[in-house]
C-alpha cells in the first residue's frame, strides 16, 4: 500500500476519536424510508434522491465521501416538519457516473449542473430550509445565492463542518490538514484516492463504529478502483486555497460577502472541536440572524452525534 511521508495518522486519529468516543451504538440503516430512493433523469444521467413528507421542502446535501445514507438518522427527527429530500450528488451514492471520466469530470461547477436542475424537476423552488456540509454546503450556499433576488427562495440554512470562504493559503487551513490536502493534488494522492481507496477505508472508516452494513452501502458507488472514485478526488482538488481554483474561489467568495448580510435565519451547529469549523467561526459569528448551536465531534458528525443534530434542528425550526 502507497505510504506518504506526512503526519496524515493526526488527522486520521482525530476522526477515528470523533466516532470511537463521541458516538451511540452503531445503526445499521435507520428506518428504510428515509433511506429508499426516487429518481430523476437530468443531462442523460439518472440521479437519485430520499424523498420523505409534504410541505415546504427542507433539503439535505451531504459532501465527500458520502451520499444520502448520511441524514439516515438525522431526518426522522424533522419528520413531519415539511417535504425531507435528500440527494446523491452526480458519480456518489445511487446517482449515475459521468462518462469520460478523468481529472476534469465532476468539477464543483459540474455538479451544480446536476444538482441545481434535479432541485428545479422535484418542485424545489421556494420556501426551501438547507441542511448542508462538507461539500453540500458550498453546493447549498450557491443555490441560495443564486436565487438571492427571490425573498422566497430560502427560509432558513442549517449548516456544519462548512465551507463558508475560500482559504487565502494553505497555511490558513485547519490545524493538520494541509499535510492532508496538499499531497492529495499529487500523483501519489492520485493512487491514494483512484486505487486504494483511501477516503473510505481511512478518513471515513478510521474506526471500527461503523457496522459492515453501513460500510457496504458507502463502498458501493466505489467498488471498482480506478475512475468510479474520481468524484472522491476531485473534491479536494476544488477546494479553493490561494485563489485556485479561480472559478471556485470566486463563487465561493461571492457567496461568503452575500451571507454576511443575507436576512435569512441561520443555524450553525459548530463541532467542536471539528475540522473546518475553526477556519469558519471567525467568520460567521459575525452573519446575521444567525443561531449558534455547539455539539462534540470532527467532521462526520451526522455518524458520530447525529441525535444531538436531530434535535437542535428540530428545536430551532
Amino acid at each position: 500500500m502507497l505510504r506518504l511521508n506526512f503526519p496524515l495518522t493526526t488527522l486520521l486519529l482525530l476522526l477515528s476519536l470523533s466516532l470511537c468516543s463521541l458516538a451511540q451504538p452503531s445503526r445499521d440503516s435507520g428506518p428504510s424510508r428515509f433511506t429508499r430512493k426516487k429518481y430523476v433523469t437530468i443531462s442523460g444521467k439518472r440521479m437519485a434522491y430520499v424523498e420523505v413528507g409534504t410541505g415546504d421542502p427542507i433539503v439535505f446535501l451531504h459532501g465527500n465521501p458520502t451520499s444520502s445514507y448520511l441524514w439516515r438518522n438525522i431526518m426522522p427527527f424533522l419528520e413531519g416538519k415539511g417535504r425531507l429530500i435528500a440527494p446523491d450528488l452526480i458519480g456518489m451514492g445511487d446517482s449515475d457516473k459521468l462518462d469520460n471520466s478523468g481529472p476534469n469530470r465532476y468539477t464543483f461547477v459540474e455538479h451544480t449542473n446536476y444538482l441545481f436542475p434535479l432541485l428545479e424537476a422535484i418542485g424545489v423552488k421556494e420556501r426551501v430550509t438547507l441542511v448542508i456540509h462538507d461539500w453540500g454546503s458550498a453546493l447549498g450556499f450557491l443555490w441560495a445565492y443564486y436565487n438571492r433576488n427571490n425573498p422566497e427562495a430560502v427560509k432558513a440554512i442549517v449548516f456544519f463542518e462548512a465551507l463558508v470562504a475560500p482559504f487565502p493559503s494553505f497555511d490558513e487551513l485547519p490545524d493538520g490538514t494541509e499535510e492532508f490536502f496538499r499531497p492529495l493534488r499529487s500523483p501519489a494522492g492520485e493512487k491514494l484516492v483512484l486505487q486504494e481507496n483511501f477516503f473510505l477505508e481511512e478518513a471515513l472508516f478510521g474506526t471500527e463504529n461503523f457496522s459492515e452494513k453501513d460500510k457496504a452501502v458507502y463502498r458501493r458507488p466505489y467498488l471498482k478502483p480506478g475512475e468510479s472514485r474520481r468524484p472522491m478526488l476531485t473534491w479536494p482538488r476544488q477546494i479553493p486555497i490561494g485563489g485556485k481554483p479561480a472559478d471556485v474561489t470566486a463563487l465561493i467568495g461571492a457567496y461568503s460577502k452575500w451571507l454576511g448580510k443575507a436576512k435569512i435565519r441561520k443555524l450553525f451547529i459548530n463541532a467542536e472541536p471539528g475540522i473546518l469549523s475553526s477556519f469558519a467561526r471567525p467568520i460567521v459569528r459575525k452573519w446575521p440572524m444567525l443561531t449558534e448551536v455547539t455539539v462534540p465531534g470532527f467532521h462526520f458528525i451526522q455518524e458520530s452525534v447525529p441525535d444531538r443534530i436531530g434535535r437542535a434542528i428540530k428545536k430551532w425550526l
